[in-house]
C-alpha cells in the first residue's frame, strides 16, 4: 500500500506541475506518454477501490497532505479529490492545454491524428485514451450546438474542437495564439479536412463563458484572413454542416460569402465540358456545388439573398448583361438560382 500511495501522491504532483509549472518547457514526447501512463494508473486506483471505504480513506488522508504542500508551492491551485481520480487523464490534458509554457512540440503531439500500426499498446492510444472522459463530459454538459450533426464533424474532430477552445482560451498574444493555430494544422500532418472538421467543431462549442466567446471571436477573425482554409471548408465539409456555422455566427457567414464569389470569380467556362470549371489545376468545389452553397445559404439567411442577387447582377452587367450561357458566371449562377 506504500508505494501505491507514493505513485498516487507523485501523479497529482504531476498534474499540478502540468497545469502550473513552466517545466513543462522541457517535456518531450516520451515524458508526455508517461505522464498520461500514470493518470491512467490512478484512474484504475479509483475503479478498483471506490467501493472500499478503508481504502478510500487512506487514499483521501494521502490526497489532502499532497494537496497541502501544492497550495504552498502553486498560488491558486485546486485540490485532487478522490472522485477526480476517475478522470485524471481529462484533467492532465486540460492542465496542458492551459499552461501558457506548454511547447509547441507537445500541443503538436496532442493533436496528432496518426497513429502507428500493428501496435495494440501504441503510445497514440496512452496519449489519446482521454477522449472518452471528454466526449463523456461534453454529452453531459451540451458543450457543442445541440442543432448540429455530431456526425458530420467526427467524434476525433469534436474532441480536438474542445481542445482547441481549452488552448485558445488559456492564450493571453494575438501572435501566440495564430501560432496555436498553425500549429493544430500541422498537428493534423497535412490533413486538411480534418483540420475543416476541428474548426467547425470550435467554432460549434455552446459558449459558456466570456473567455470561450473571446476564442470564438479571434477564430473567427483568423478565418477571415485565411481564405485557403475558407476554401477548403466549402469543398470539405458537408454543407449543412457550413450552414449551421453561418446561422451562428455572422462573421462566418460574411467571409463565407465573400469565399463564395470569390471562387466564382476564379471560374472560366470550358467548352468542352460546357460548363464553368476553376481556372488552374486544383478543383476545389464544382459549379453546381458553388450554386448548391449559395442556394443552401439563401434559404438559412433569407436576408442575404437579395444583397448577394443585387451584387451579382452588377458584376453580370459589367460583363456585357449579356443573358447567354458561358458568357457571364455571375449571369449563369443568377440563372441557377431562379431555375
Amino acid at each position: 500500500m506504500e508505494a501505491v500511495l507514493k505513485n498516487l501522491a507523485s501523479t497529482v504532483e504531476l498534474l499540478a506541475v502540468a497545469a502550473h509549472s513552466s517545466v513543462v518547457e522541457q517535456w518531450d514526447k516520451q515524458t508526455l506518454f508517461r505522464a498520461f501512463h500514470w493518470t491512467q494508473y490512478c484512474e484504475h486506483l479509483f475503479t478498483r477501490f471506490h467501493n472500499n471505504p478503508s481504502i478510500r480513506r487512506i487514499m483521501e488522508k494521502q490526497l489532502q497532505v499532497t494537496s497541502e504542500s501544492l497550495r504552498a508551492a502553486f498560488p491558486g491551485y485546486t485540490q485532487v479529490s478522490f472522485s477526480d481520480l476517475s478522470r485524471c487523464q481529462h484533467l492532465l490534458l486540460v492542465g496542458l492545454l492551459k499552461n501558457s509554457e506548454l511547447p509547441i512540440s507537445i500541443m503538436k503531439q496532442l493533436f496528432d491524428t496518426t497513429s502507428p500500426v500493428n501496435n495494440q499498446q501504441s503510445e497514440y492510444q496512452d496519449v489519446t485514451g482521454h477522449c472518452s472522459h471528454i466526449i463523456q463530459c461534453k454529452s453531459a454538459c451540451k458543450v457543442l450546438s445541440p442543432l448540429t450533426d455530431l456526425s458530420a464533424v467526427g467524434a476525433d474532430a469534436e474532441v480536438q474542437g474542445a481542445m482547441l477552445m481549452e488552448r485558445l482560451g488559456a492564450g493571453s498574444e494575438a501572435c501566440w495564439t495564430e501560432h496555436i493555430l498553425d500549429s493544430v494544422l500541422q498537428g493534423c500532418g497535412g490533413a486538411t479536412q480534418h483540420f475543416c472538421q476541428v474548426i467547425a467543431a470550435a467554432l460549434l462549442t455552446t459558449k459558456n463563458s466570456a473567455a470561450q466567446t473571446a476564442s470564438q471571436d479571434f477564430l473567427l477573425d483568423w478565418l477571415q484572413k485565411e481564405h485557403s482554409v475558407l476554401q477548403h471548408m466549402c469543398s470539405a465539409l458537408p454543407t449543412t454542416l457550413i450552414i449551421d456555422l453561418a446561422t451562428q455566427h455572422l462573421k462566418f457567414r460574411d467571409a463565407y460569402c465573400d469565399v463564395l464569389k470569390k471562387l466564382a470569380s476564379d471560374m472560366e467556362y470550358s467548352i468542352r465540358e460546357g460548363e464553368w470549371v476553376q481556372s488552374g489545376t486544383k478543383q476545389t468545389v464544382s459549379f453546381q456545388r458553388l450554386t448548391e452553397h449559395f442556394l443552401a445559404l439563401f434559404e438559412a439567411c433569407p436576408s442575404l439573398r437579395e444583397d448577394v442577387e443585387k451584387e451579382l447582377n452588377a458584376l453580370k452587367i459589367s460583363d456585357g448583361d449579356f443573358d447567354v450561357r458561358g458568357l457571364s458566371v455571375w449571369g449563369d449562377l443568377l440563372s441557377a438560382f431562379n431555375k
